[in-house]
């Protein structure tokens, strides 16, 4: 008896371990973003679960909306973005991105069925339907600051960085942790000479915490190719989303998967912008391509996307059905037709049994 207790003792001790383990991993951080890295102040936690990006570029300026969606329990947080040239930042329009959704949604058609279906008569249910702070900056001797905003929950500081060390000293003095690694993936942008756009995510609200969809931020820089900053997201801790809209004259694709899954083109058409899409790209016609890509295994992005024209501006919409049972004038194709077919046969089973209830004619004889 106490040898069988001893194990049930042991195996709850080591289910509760288990137990624990899990909840470690839903509640570790995802550092990064799929255009920087997300840095969280101290031990809070913070997780980018979907990022959404707009890119305008017109052969020598390219300009750059986020739009991020947050959670966690960090009151503070800073995001690193590399960018080519210098930088200008601005807040943007909410509009914006609601507007690219609208353009860019599948185009609804109606196919409609014969047979019933669960929902339709007579199978229907009663269930009911089951759908259902200051600004950042600081003196650091390795770190030139160009020009520092407020910006609703920004705070953005514009840096050059003569080493990845000097970056991470700032950030540093300015209270904040780094993904390990960082420094070493900041190598390739120094030895570029790029810059930096260094922003500090801070609720308006004294004690908010960062949580929900936050306004877009504006990045503008000019650069000779389209270029959208991925290679930091390869510390995040989790898989990684990018939804990524691209006004330019052509139709656009990236040049490589870069580490993720194929990318996959979910609208591509020429438009004409207005409202809040004009006031980003302006109000001359411009060529939209919409994709989408899943990053499962971040560690496994190895460079920025590059995106380069197609062969042939092909447009391309999404086509989603909705299934529909046949009716006329309201009533089921289905039970119009089996009651057509019921009274044929019943008119056929009465002029059979008239047919033998008529007395045959004797002959005369």
């Amino acid at each position: 008896m106490w040898t069988k207790s001893r194990k049930r003792r042991r195996a709850g001790v080591l289910a509760c371990a288990l137990l624990a383990t899990q909840l470690g991993s839903l509640i570790s951080p995802a550092y990064a973003c799929g255009c920087g890295a997300m840095v969280p102040d101290g031990a809070s936690r913070i997780g980018v679960s979907r990022e959404a990006s707009v890119v305008r570029w017109d052969g020598r300026t390219e300009q750059i909306a986020m739009r991020f969606t947050v959670g966690g329990d960090a009151k503070r947080a800073a995001w690193i973005m590399p960018v080519p040239g210098r930088a200008t930042v601005r807040l943007g329009d909410s509009g914006l991105f609601p507007q690219l959704a609208d353009l860019t949604g599948p185009e609804y058609r109606t196919r409609g069925y014969f047979w019933p279906r669960r929902g339709d008569w007579p199978f229907t249910s009663d269930r009911g339907d089951l759908a259902g702070a200051p600004p950042p900056g600081g003196p650091d001797p390795g770190v030139g600051v160009v020009g520092r905003e407020r910006l609703g929950d920004f705070d953005v500081a514009r840096l050059t960085a003569t080493d990845p060390g000097a970056l991470r000293g700032w950030l540093e003095d300015n209270g904040f942790e780094l993904p390990e690694g960082l420094s070493t993936e900041l190598e390739p942008y120094v030895d570029r000479h790029w810059e930096y756009v260094a922003v500090r995510l801070a609720p308006r609200e004294p004690g908010g915490v960062l949580r929900g969809t936050l306004d877009p931020l504006l990045i503008r820089f000019d650069s000779d190719r389209l270029v959208y900053p991925m290679r930091l997201s390869r510390l995040a801790k989790s898989a990684q989303s990018l939804g990524l809209y691209v006004l330019a004259d052509h139709r656009m694709e990236p040049a490589s998967p870069i580490g993720g899954s194929t990318p996959e083109v979910t609208f591509a058409g020429r438009i004409t912008p207005t409202g809040p899409v004009a006031e980003f790209a302006g109000t001359a016609p411009v060529f939209l391509t919409a994709i989408d890509q899943k990053f499962p295994v971040p560690s496994r992005i190895d460079a920025d996307h590059e995106l380069r024209a197609t062969a042939a501006d092909t447009a391309y919409r999404r086509v989603e059905y909705r299934d529909e049972l046949r009716t006329a004038a309201g009533v089921p194709v289905w039970m119009l037709t089996v009651a057509g077919v019921l009274a044929a046969a019943a008119l056929g089973v009465l002029g059979l049994l008239r047919r033998r209830r008529t007395p045959r004619a004797r002959p005369r004889g």
